[in-house]
């Protein structure tokens, strides 16, 4: 009679070790290179965005208007860090506070259209980035990059709002 497998037993035996070592060194240096040049893109745009603006204008951008706790849910991080983040997009004009059109009481963060422009300058500064780092990749090896960086950020993710959830484990 065939002996099934344990799926809940640990399978870090199985693991290449000098692999995991080599990746997580890879990573560390591509955080390290990401913060060096903030992948902030080429041109006179070059590294005029911090990760934060690029990160909220992007979300505003592409879900719309929303208030402080949705914007840092959708994020990830706590509404006290996305007001303190977001107080220079409104003083520069890239944000603006609008009433909610449901109850007049709350505040929802918008895109204006300075900051519309503004995001589209970035981004197609970093298009170029990307396209001149990826020069001698084919389409396939990028998708195939975006979609295993993808996976790997969702996976970071996962990992870190489930560990907000938990309590630590005991050493």
């Amino acid at each position: 009679m065939p002996m099934t497998q344990d799926m809940t037993s640990d399978t870090s035996s199985e693991l290449n070790p000098g692999l995991l070592d080599a990746l997580q060194h890879q990573v560390a240096v591509f955080a390290r290179r990401a913060e060096q040049t903030r992948l902030g893109g080429v041109g006179q745009v070059r590294n005029s965005m911090d990760r934060a603006a690029y990160l909220l204008l992007n979300r505003l951008d592409q879900e719309g208007p929303m208030g402080v706790k949705a914007l840092a849910a959708g994020m990830g991080i706590d509404s006290s860090t996305v007001t303190r983040q977001v107080a220079p997009l409104v003083d520069t004009g890239l944000v603006k506070r609008t009433s909610h059109p449901e109850d007049g009481r709350a505040v929802v963060l918008q895109l204006s259209p300075r900051g519309r422009a503004r995001l589209e300058e970035v981004r197609s500064s970093r298009r170029e980035l990307m396209r001149q780092v990826t020069q001698d990749w084919s389409e396939d090896e990028r998708e195939s990059f975006c979609t295993l960086l993808t996976r790997f950020n969702s996976a970071l993710s996962a990992r870190q709002a489930s560990a907000g959830r938990q309590e630590p484990p005991a050493s």
